[in-house]
């Protein structure tokens, strides 16, 4: 029985180094979004640390004229009162498909994932693959893990 105790905590010691180097890898982004955060909090954003989605998110971000969120990094910025709330996925708001509304904090917690994995190269590549839109496969892979609970990354299936 303590084989597996032993085992299950080298798995944590493991994931728990992984998201610290992704957290590093990732600072340029993050520090690009504390910037942004701390200049809405003087028009009324409101920071919030968020374990499970190991990011800094400021809520009530105030965007005229826009919804949602956008994340940089290990920061979240959303215009919302509350991140757990239901959003529809790009391919339903772009009439590919119907699907049921997903949890805008499980696609910006995939955004996150992607971002401690590609570091200072997520935004150039991000760009590359499309932008905002719903051909860009990051988006997609965000409204996959949102929906499904999996496959945060573009070329994972659900």
């Amino acid at each position: 029985m303590t084989h597996q105790y032993d085992k299950a905590d080298q798995v944590s010691v493991s994931m728990r180094a992984l998201q610290v180097a992704g957290i590093c890898w990732t600072l340029p982004n993050t520090l690009l979004g504390l910037i942004a955060g701390l200049a809405c909090m003087l028009f009324g954003a409101r920071p919030q640390w968020r374990r499970r989605d190991l990011a800094l998110a400021f809520r009530r971000v105030p965007w005229r004229g826009a919804g949602g969120a956008v994340t940089l990094g290990n920061v979240i910025l959303y215009t919302g009162g509350e991140l757990d709330t239901p959003c529809l996925t790009y391919a339903h708001r772009t009439g590919q498909c119907v699907e049921l509304p997903v949890s805008l904090a499980d696609h910006e917690r995939a955004h996150v994932y992607q971002y401690m994995v590609l570091g200072p190269l997520f935004l150039p590549v991000y760009a590359l693959c499309g932008g905002v839109s719903v051909r860009n496969p990051f988006e997609r892979a965000a409204d996959r893990y949102a929906r499904l609970g999996s496959g945060w990354w573009p070329s994972q299936s659900g």
